[in-house]
């Protein structure tokens, strides 16, 4: 059944058979709402139109309005356009009952795959024919895969209920009742699992193993006639559901029910009741605009003037991110034209590329002799100056940034009486879900690479022993009494890195202001000492050559983040400051550990309105916040904006 958590693998089922039974249908346009919110616009035969509302880590479904979109389409949202826009959807399906939703769509010659992921934070990927990822909506490094372009998309390969075969495998191999079995193991949900038992004549306390899956199967099979035949969609007080259960089984609808509020059936369809159920979407509703008085216009053309310094700065920022994300492909250019202009002209140039049918030539899109330099397409277009190395061409873009957050402050500046006007009071913050690696020190690289640290000795035997894998990277500050920090993939921001690994250490501790710091590869991790020696716990052993990250100054932020989740993040500044609506610096210093929780926890509340801090009570807590401080003392050094 759906919540106001999201949608369960059942509702998906639903939804997917809607879909299906709409087919074929064309990709028409796509749009990017906030972010984590999509939309997608597809024309169907004899000129019908549907609208498909993704809100991804949560439900996916027909409306029929959408949000307003914004004035300048973000670029996932182009990408997804230039690669979808007009090409027809072959097929609508569920991976099992898992809550991943895909599109199989058709464009000339090429197929592409869409995967809408409606399960923990959620995500919406783009791949190609082979699984392998075009671009997804955001990057995630997890223990056993990535989701990163270039990678493949990965699965799970057994659909539990989709054989009598497959059933009674999950179900032998499950010690639990079988109600708990059908509810977890099979993804059918507690009110979906005690419908099956009921249907199938099985006491829903027999052990999953002695269950007869025969009887198990027919059961699921007849629930699934019902999706796909016999939707009857209902609204309660708590949940929304594609049929109406009339057996006799509790909870789900019962308890709207209980609650006073009938569920009664009124929707043709179940993403008609989904839209009712759901928050209101911000919809484009046209309302009477009121009489602005002149100071008011003025502060409105300085708001305006500071959202399109923010956009030029999100948009560079995103365009330093590209550049190092091709990183070696850069570099390549870079030397190749360089050698070419010492012997060719650009015109020369210019006519060798034209006839290349190399990949690397095709990314050339632009050249600019005057300015010995060229656009190259990596996604959207990087102007890159051939005579400078790529770090150079990365100062050019951050000079831009500097520049327009210049300009940006001049604007906040020129304001000088705040108008009284309430602030927009937000009502869709959701809690970030906690994840696996959240009981670790841990923070997010400014290039989306997770880098954890251990809190003590068990947590630094567990994170080598555990969660080292062969392509990361062990980094250990050189003091001793430091966190084992592990870097779960490749980044380019060791700096943030070092600075994680420096602060969470000894150094802190003692009052130091800087420390060395190295890195090495898992191979040279050991906790095999030579003869005569001992390890204690926690510690190890770090043979042959050693990078190491000279007088790394210590730093720590803490900050709230709002989008996709709200949550307490902590780690380098630099990596905290783009995502953190408001955070906090911190230096060694004089004050205890707790005392600076809760000084940094007001300092925080004062950054935000008054709502917020009342939607946020389950995530803005002293034990959040003391997380993140170091041991030791420590000194308040700023309160930021983000």
């Amino acid at each position: 059944m759906a919540t106001a958590q999201g949608m369960s693998g059942i509702d998906l089922r639903a939804v997917t058979q809607e879909l299906a039974e709409r087919l074929p249908l064309w990709i028409d346009k796509v749009y990017k709402f906030d972010s984590r919110t999509l939309g997608i616009r597809l024309n169907g035969e004899e000129h019908a139109k549907y609208q498909l509302l993704i809100e991804s880590g949560r439900r996916a479904h027909l409306v029929h309005i959408f949000p307003n979109p914004p004035k300048n389409p973000p670029q996932y949202a182009m990408l997804l356009r230039k690669h979808l826009s007009g090409g027809k959807v072959l097929a609508v399906r569920q991976h099992g009952l898992e809550r991943i939703l895909i599109f199989d769509i058709g464009k000339r010659d090429l197929t592409y795959h869409l995967i809408i992921e409606l399960y923990d934070e959620g995500n919406v990927i783009l791949t190609d024919e082979a699984y392998t990822i075009v671009k997804p909506l955001r990057h995630h490094r997890f223990k056993d895969r990535d989701v990163v372009p270039n990678a493949i998309y990965t699965m799970s390969g057994t659909d539990p209920t989709g054989s009598v075969e497959a059933l009674a495998s999950v179900l032998k191999g499950d010690e639990r009742d079988v109600v708990r079995a059908l509810a977890m193991g099979c993804m059918l949900g507690g009110t979906y699992a005690e419908y099956v038992c009921k249907t199938a004549g099985v006491d829903k306390t027999t052990l999953s193993a002695s269950a007869e899956p025969a009887l198990i199967y027919s059961a699921i099979q007849s629930l699934f006639a019902q999706l796909t035949r016999a939707r009857n969609p209902v609204v309660s007080a708590k949940s929304c559901e594609p049929i109406l259960l009339t057996d006799g089984v509790t909870g789900g609808i019962a308890e709207g029910v209980a609650d006073g509020v009938p569920a009664t059936p009124q929707f043709a369809l179940f993403s008609d009741a989904l839209e009712a159920f759901f928050p209101q979407t911000k919809a484009a509703i046209k309302k009477e605009k009121p009489k602005i008085s002149g100071a008011d216009k003025i502060r409105k053309y300085q708001e305006d003037a500071i959202k399109k310094f923010e956009t030029k700065i999100a948009r560079t920022e995103e365009q330093v991110a590209i550049l190092y994300e091709n990183y070696s492909l850069v570099a390549e250019v870079i030397r190749s034209l360089d050698a070419a202009t010492k012997t060719h002209s650009w015109q020369e140039i210019a006519k060798i590329l034209k006839e290349n049918s190399l990949p690397v030539a095709k990314k050339i899109v632009a050249i600019y002799p005057e300015d010995a330099a060229v656009d190259l397409d990596l996604g959207q277009k990087i102007k890159i100056y051939v005579h400078e190395g790529v770090e150079q061409n990365a100062e050019r873009y951050y000079a831009v940034i500097k520049k327009f957050r210049k300009k940006k402050e001049g604007a906040r500046a020129a304001m000088a009486r705040p108008l009284p006007k309430k602030k927009p009071v937000r009502h869709d913050l959701v809690a970030m879900k906690k994840l696996w690696y959240h009981r670790f020190r841990w923070f997010m690289t400014s290039d989306g690479v997770p880098v954890l640290g251990g809190r003590d000795a068990s947590q630094n035997e567990e994170l080598v022993k555990k969660y080292m894998a062969g392509g990361d990277l062990f980094v250990h500050a050189d003091v001793h009494g430091a966190s084992v920090v592990i870097v779960k993939g490749k980044t380019e921001r060791m700096d943030e890195v070092a600075q994680f690994a420096a602060s969470y250490s000894g150094a802190w501790r003692s009052g130091h202001f800087s420390a060395d710091v190295y890195s090495a590869l898992p191979t040279q991790v050991s906790k095999t000492p030579e003869h005569g020696e001992f390890v204690t716990r926690g510690s190890f052993i770090v043979r042959g050559e050693r990078t190491y990250y000279r007088n790394v100054p210590v730093a720590v932020g803490i900050g709230l983040v709002l989008e996709p989740a709200a949550a307490v993040i902590g780690g380098p500044p630099s990596a905290i400051k783009p995502k953190a609506k408001i955070y906090v610096e911190l230096k060694p210093g004089q004050y205890e550990p707790n005392d600076v929780a809760k000084k940094v926890l007001r300092l925080i509340k004062q950054g935000i309105s008054e709502e917020e801090g009342r939607e946020l009570k389950s995530v803005l807590n002293t034990e959040r916040v003391a997380a993140f401080i170091p041991p030791g003392g420590s000194d308040i050094t700023g309160q930021h904006e983000g």
